[in-house]
């Protein structure tokens, strides 16, 4: 599956139908009066989310989405036939923008919810309807109303309870696969992560599941363009528990100057990202360098966090930090 969450796509509501000119032929009925009958709606186009979808990808093969026009009126007085509504399916956490404004219109969040992209066109109404004491055989009729076109700007929010994050090689590939059954790309250089990855991880029979997220690797200036974070920091906006990772074996910086440079690019792209309910972990602890563990738990004290320590590779932490994060998450569903 390709990973795709932004795309531009253009809807069309259907035409309603023309009003009809009709009048009364049936035999001895003398000056039978009009009969037109009025034309249908047009049918709507609505996005509406798929919880069994998670990327736009879909969209990519097709740029228009035109919903059914309305039925033209008929004779004695019959009312046209109304377009069908055309729906086009969603991931679950859409934000939905018109291109040409960027107004955003709104976002879907829920299995089965709705969002009107386009309402189709009213129908035009037949001669019989504007027959009155003094105009008994009108000749006046409506033409079906054209239905709203837009162009729709789609991005996706990915959802999930918890987002990992750090910089690249922090261990948050090893880390989702060992808590769940994603299986990410794993290497020994940087941005082996591409695309975002979802697991669910099951704390236990007693607890319930929770999604994570692994989302690729920030550097500093990712919100400048650099790397690839600012193609997936939208992502984090939709977690509500982050954990932070930072590699306790080696690193190129300081262990103060990683963590600085991750909540510079969170609070640069939205300040209330690093007010997030947030966990420190120093991963790799089984090739640990002392000097930057201690530095972490000093870092996380200087800013009133929590600290933990785990090894993705021989399990050690693991238990501690899943039973920890839905703890945190209860917490947070209660405020």
């Amino acid at each position: 599956m390709i990973f795709l969450d932004e795309a531009a796509i253009q809807v069309q509501g259907g035409r309603g139908g023309n009003g009809c000119l009709a009048f009364r032929r049936e035999k001895y009925v003398p000056r039978g009066g009009p009969s037109g009958g009025d034309g249908g709606s047009g049918g709507s186009v609505y996005l509406q989310g798929d919880e069994n979808l998670n990327t736009l990808y879909h969209l990519r093969f097709q740029q228009l989405y035109a919903a059914e026009r309305g039925r033209h009126g008929e004779g004695s007085k019959r009312s046209g036939r109304s377009g069908d509504d055309l729906i086009v399916r969603v991931p679950l956490g859409t934000v939905v923008r018109d291109a040409a404004s960027g107004e955003r219109m709104g976002e879907i969040l829920h299995d089965g919810e709705r969002l009107k992209a386009a309402a189709g066109g009213r129908g035009g109404r037949g001669n019989a309807r504007f027959a009155t004491a003094t105009n008994q055989a009108p000749r006046r009729v409506e033409p079906g109303e054209e239905g709203e076109t837009r162009r729709l700007r789609l991005e996706l929010k990915l959802l999930a309870d918890v987002g990992i994050i750090g910089l690249p090689n922090a261990g948050k590939s090893t880390l989702i696969s060992a808590v769940s059954a994603a299986r990410p790309k794993i290497a020994d250089y940087p941005f082996t992560t591409l695309i975002p990855q979802l697991g669910v991880v099951s704390p236990g029979p007693e607890f319930e599941p929770f999604v994570v997220a692994d989302l690729p690797g920030l550097i500093a200036g990712a919100t400048e363009g650099a790397g690839l974070g600012v193609q997936f920091l939208r992502h984090i906006e939709r977690c509500r528990v982050l954990v932070h990772l930072v590699d306790l074996s080696m690193g190129e910086a300081s262990v103060e100057a990683e963590v600085a440079a991750v909540e510079h690019e969170l609070s640069t792209f939205n300040p209330g990202l690093v007010q997030r309910p947030r966990i420190l972990v120093g991963s790799k602890l089984d090739a640990v360098d002392a000097e930057r563990q201690n530095d972490l738990r000093a870092a996380a004290r200087d800013r009133g966090l929590v600290e933990m320590e785990l090894s993705a590779v021989t399990g050690d932490g693991l238990p501690a930090l899943v039973l920890a994060l839905r703890q945190l998450l209860n917490r947070t569903s209660q405020q």
